[in-house]
């Protein structure tokens, strides 16, 4: 049974690259994404008027990054959050050129506390055709460096797109998985600067 996203037939791709300082860039992923059933639920919440009343709040404007990404194999459309997203600005990097919110995150009807999101500037969406939009998300070489947990090195390997506020919460906003990828291990470095270019077609 087809779930509503692939129903209504939404699709998504994702291509990450290396940038170092010389311009050069060397492509590290280029494969499908996943779009999860929360793209679902963020719609269902416009379409029949249980959610906000305000527009910009189904705007898919932030992403994740995480360290403790699943086997691809292992990932399924009911995925509603990192499995080991950065818990702090500064696991995101104190220098970095990334605008970090800390809000709340809608998860398989709970809600969860305390979580940080880059923020996508607006000139980083594009549309490019007529049915497609393409996110550019920059970790630049002050972004994401060195991380470690418990003296341990952890390197990035999961990332995800959510949706700002579906329901409208006036608190805070309380962000809502759309789509999610894991890829090989990364180890940033301030070396070089990560690219993801994401394109979702509608």
């Amino acid at each position: 049974m087809k779930n509503f996203t692939e129903d209504i037939g939404i699709t998504g791709h994702l291509t990450i690259s290396k940038q170092f300082p010389s311009g050069v860039e060397e492509i590290v992923f280029d494969d499908h994404n996943i779009i999860v059933s929360g793209m679902g639920v963020g719609l269902s919440y416009m379409f029949n008027g249980s959610g906000s009343t305000t527009v910009l709040d189904y705007q898919i404007d932030r992403f994740q990054v995480g360290v403790s990404g699943p086997p691809a194999g292992g990932i399924t459309s009911s995925i509603a959050s990192l499995s080991g997203p950065l818990t702090s600005i500064s696991e995101y990097g104190l220098g970095s050129n990334l605008y970090i919110e800390e809000a709340s995150q809608l998860s398989s009807n709970n809600i969860v506390t305390n979580q940080f999101f880059a923020l996508i500037p607006a000139n980083k969406i594009t549309r490019i055709s007529e049915d497609s939009v393409r996110y550019t998300l920059v970790i630049d070489e002050d972004s994401c460096n060195d991380l470690t947990r418990d003296s341990n090195d952890m390197n990035i390997n999961e990332i995800g797109l959510l949706m700002k506020n579906p329901t409208g919460n006036a608190v805070t906003n309380r962000s809502l998985l759309v789509a999610y990828r894991t890829f090989s291990d990364i180890r940033k470095t301030n070396d070089f600067s990560l690219i993801f270019r994401w394109t979702l077609n509608f």
